[in-house]
């Protein structure tokens, strides 16, 4: 499975991303926020038991942290997607000037568990959204807009009002609680931490705070204690390592930082209600399923 990072500070804030093959299901990490757009080609977003469909013309925000994704090509054509990236500090500056210079009232009055619970949220694009990223894929293809600071921070303004003034939705929801930016640093250092050995206790100092602190701050952001948390992102990565790649068992399980097989093993039927072999094999028993149809609709026509 391959992994991804999102550009550093210093790298463009809007980035146009081609596939023009089906790679599988990737690991992706983002060290910013970022909100994406599909262009072209289907997009899949992992999220447990779940798999949220993208089509053309859907957006999608990615929190902090890691993400299960998969892009696909359709009818010959690549995937393609825009994705704009940004820090607490570069929304709060919009933010600010928005309100101060054309007397916008921006509140965030839209609550539920769907969006405070997921580190992503999806919707349809409406139609000056959709406008919004067609010009800005034509942008992309005129070289000196590349690394054009001013014309980025144009269009990332543009964005944030198109967002901020439409109608209370989760993306709205999730935007506007990205002004924290203690909450970021927070995050940032639990994420980078997921598959490293590293005590509850050492983590809180890492974050220069108590264990209390640290437990009832973990629990505000990520709403359950931080070992379970951990046990579930270690065991959701190893998940999809088994349906994504050819690694054993034992494999997978020190590569999501179990300790050992066996205890790997009883965590993942605890959470899953079976082993690791048995999901893998209930998997490629589904796979073989789907495509029985197409193959035999191909064996027709020839």
């Amino acid at each position: 499975m391959g992994k991804t990072t999102s550009p550093s500070a210093a790298q463009p804030m809007i980035v146009k991303y081609v596939e023009t093959s089906h790679n599988g299901i990737q690991s992706q990490t983002l060290s910013r926020y970022a909100i994406g757009y599909v262009l072209r080609g289907t997009k899949y977003i992992y999220d447990g038991d779940q798999r949220v469909r993208l089509a053309r013309g859907d957006l999608f925000y990615l929190g902090i942290g890691h993400h299960y994704t998969e892009d696909v090509p359709e009818n010959g054509q690549p995937f393609e997607q825009i994705l704009v990236y940004y820090t607490p500090d570069e929304l709060q500056r919009i933010l600010m000037h928005l309100n101060i210079t054309y007397g916008m009232d921006i509140a965030n009055d839209h609550h539920c568990t769907e969006c405070t619970s997921r580190s992503y949220v999806t919707m349809p694009g409406w139609s000056s959204i959709r406008n919004f990223f067609v010009n800005t894929n034509n942008y992309l293809r005129e070289e000196h807009f590349h690394h054009d600071e001013t014309v980025e921070n144009i269009k990332m303004t543009e964005l944030i009002y198109m967002i901020v003034s439409h109608e209370d939705s989760c993306l709205k929801s999730k935007i506007l609680s990205n002004i924290d930016t203690v909450k970021e640093n927070f995050e940032q250092i639990v994420y980078n931490h997921i598959f490293k050995n590293i005590s509850i206790e050492e983590l809180a100092r890492t974050t220069n705070r108590s264990l209390t602190a640290f437990k009832k701050e973990f629990r505000r952001i990520f709403a359950i204690p931080p070992h379970k948390w951990f046990i579930r992102q270690r065991l959701m990565h190893a998940r999809l390592l088994l349906i994504s790649t050819s690694l054993s068992v034992s494999e997978i399980g020190g590569e999501c930082t179990f300790p050992n097989t066996s205890h790997f093993i009883k965590l993942f039927k605890k959470e899953y209600g079976m082993t690791p072999a048995a999901y893998r094999g209930r998997h490629q028993e589904a796979a073989v399923a789907l495509a029985a149809p197409a193959v035999a609709e191909l064996r027709q026509a020839q």
